[in-house]
């Protein structure tokens, strides 16, 4: 072999110290490039609900980055958090999650990131909730009982979670401008205040005798109390969706239904539906199953990708499926 061919395969074969430095400094770089061309460099907020992480987006605007654990048309009760998303938990400014229960699957990594002296804020706390409303308890305030946390399903309240949020981003997020989180707090305000108008006005069409709700799972606690319906039960008779109903459960439904003329179910679209249909089987057919986007946004452009949209469709679709119109 000729001295060349050594010479040849050595430098195949090699990579030469100074070589590997110059090829880490370009990728540093290019790392360093693509994090400011991204906004990375700006504070970050790590929200668990695609909910709340849209309206956490409209408190915070272009002030810091936002990211949501939750994927569109997921289920709160059940979704789950990859490693990486573990680790963004731990290293955010500030953490916003339902609590309540709702995330039962993310709730050990939201501790451990306030274990780690993360700023973490449970909006459904500061969101006066009330325990769920079930046929045994006579109704959805006060006594024992878990506390009910779909409290988005009132816009008041997600109203008074707006300026909570708003408040922990100002005293947590260093580096924010806490005129313009005012400012976004004030106008999605704005926008919730009529948001309640635009419902009260909507469930006007809804006759007295027919403001009755049944649900897969209790959901509509918060929206029931606030616009004057009243839940009847639900196919799973618990707050989350990882419980199961018994056939007692079903048979105590079923007959609740019958006594108060009930013949809707309202079945949440990320759900399968085959607990509400069970009902068609059990009460002779002629149960109406409405899909409604009750805990989770949908994909953009699916009809309900934001929160107000969710509530206008849901309201709608309640209107339409309580009047038989």
């Amino acid at each position: 072999m000729t001295r060349t061919g050594i010479r040849h395969r050595a430098r195949a074969g090699t990579v030469r110290p100074r070589h590997l430095i110059a090829g880490l400094l370009v990728l540093v770089t290019a790392m360093t490039g693509t994090a400011c061309a991204t906004g990375d460099d700006r504070p970050s907020i790590v929200v668990t609900t695609n909910i709340l992480g849209d309206v956490t987006r409209e408190i915070v605007g272009e002030e810091a980055h936002v990211t949501v654990l939750m994927k569109p048309n997921a289920d709160p009760h059940s979704f789950g958090l990859s490693a990486v998303q573990a680790a963004e938990l731990e290293q955010a400014d500030l953490v916003v999650h339902n609590g309540l229960g709702l995330e039962e699957n993310v709730q050990r990594h939201v501790d451990a990131a306030r274990a780690s002296g993360v700023a973490t804020f449970a909006a459904g706390e500061g969101a006066d909730p009330l325990t769920f409303h079930t046929a045994d308890d006579g109704g959805s305030e006060g006594g024992e009982g878990q506390p009910d946390p779909h409290f988005w399903t009132d816009p008041d309240r997600m109203r008074r979670v707006t300026g909570l949020i708003a408040d922990q981003v100002v005293e947590h997020v260093k580096g924010v401008d806490p005129g313009t989180i005012r400012a976004n707090a004030d106008r999605y305000t704005k926008q919730l205040t009529d948001l309640t108008t635009w419902m009260e006005k909507s469930f006007r069409n809804v006759p007295e005798d027919r403001r009755a709700l049944v649900t897969n799972h209790h959901v509509f606690g918060y929206l029931a109390d606030r616009f004057g319906f009243e839940v009847i039960g639900a196919v799973i008779p618990s707050g989350t969706t990882l419980a199961s109903p018994s056939s007692s459960d079903l048979r105590s439904l079923t007959q609740a239904m019958e006594k108060a003329g009930v013949r809707t179910v309202f079945a949440d679209s990320s759900q399968p539906k085959r607990l509400a249909e069970v009902l068609r089987t059990e009460m002779g057919g002629g149960v109406r199953v409405v899909a409604l986007h009750s805990e989770s946004l949908t994909a953009e452009g699916a009809g309900a990708d934001t929160y107000l949209r969710m509530m206008r469709s849901n309201t709608t679709a309640m209107v339409t499926g309580l009047t038989g119109g």
